[in-house]
């Protein structure tokens, strides 16, 4: 009797394709809102954004079937970071798009931990992540002015979401895509505070937009 491969089997070739499809829709939005911020368009901008954060939000819903506990978490997130990017469209909400990405990253914790309980996370992988949340508040504390505060809750809460990102993947918890999404979400964030609150600059949308997408994408892939 012939086993087939599961990595040639019509299902398998269908979530490839719909995978594939997805991340061309959101490259085109990326693409879309970095020509949009660069040449000022503001309707396009928003237009794009949207769209983006739809998609990976969508992406999610997709993989995601009932019982995966750890999936439904991941797309709380990510509906709530969606959330915040709008919020963050706006000259007046952003302190409001603030708190909608510090719950999303609250909700990625509580999936990593159902993963794999927080006690059993390497204490020693935590390090690195503990000089660079230190390294951070010290760089953005002379620009924050009444914001120091909910800055800082907001950096220890996406230091422990990237711990805890790198070590369910280190234990196979969950896949690489844990990791890194979990990664570029932190790098990307870097280059939204260069811009809010050290020296704006069209060079930290055109590095931390796609940075952010690519993270939030894989992210979304981790569910199912």
């Amino acid at each position: 009797m012939r086993i087939e491969n599961s990595e040639s089997s019509p299902c398998y070739d269908r979530i490839v394709t719909s995978t594939l499809i997805f991340v061309g829709v959101l490259s085109g939005a990326v693409v879309s809102l970095l020509r949009a911020v660069r040449v000022g368009d503001r309707p396009q901008e928003v237009i794009s954004k949207t769209a983006a954060s739809l998609t990976f939000v969508v992406l999610g819903i997709t993989r995601w079937s009932a019982g995966d506990a750890v999936g439904l978490w991941l797309l709380a997130g990510l509906a709530l970071c969606a959330v915040g990017d709008v919020l963050l469209l706006g000259k007046r909400s952003f302190d409001a798009g603030l708190l909608s990405f510090l719950l999303g990253h609250a909700l990625y914790i509580i999936a990593f931990h159902v993963a794999l309980p927080v006690a059993t996370w390497r204490a020693a992988a935590s390090v690195p992540f503990v000089v660079g949340a230190v390294s951070v508040a010290s760089w953005l504390w002379p620009h924050l002015g009444r914001r120091r505060a909910t800055v800082t809750v907001y950096i220890v809460v996406i230091s422990i979401m990237v711990w805890g990102g790198c070590a369910t993947a280190w234990a196979g918890a969950l896949p690489w895509t844990a990791a890194v999404g979990a990664l570029l979400f932190y790098l990307s964030d870097l280059a939204v505070a260069r811009h809010r609150f050290v020296h704006p600059a069209f060079v930290n949308r055109a590095v931390g937009l796609p940075l952010y997408y690519a993270g939030q994408l894989l992210l979304a892939l981790t569910i199912g």
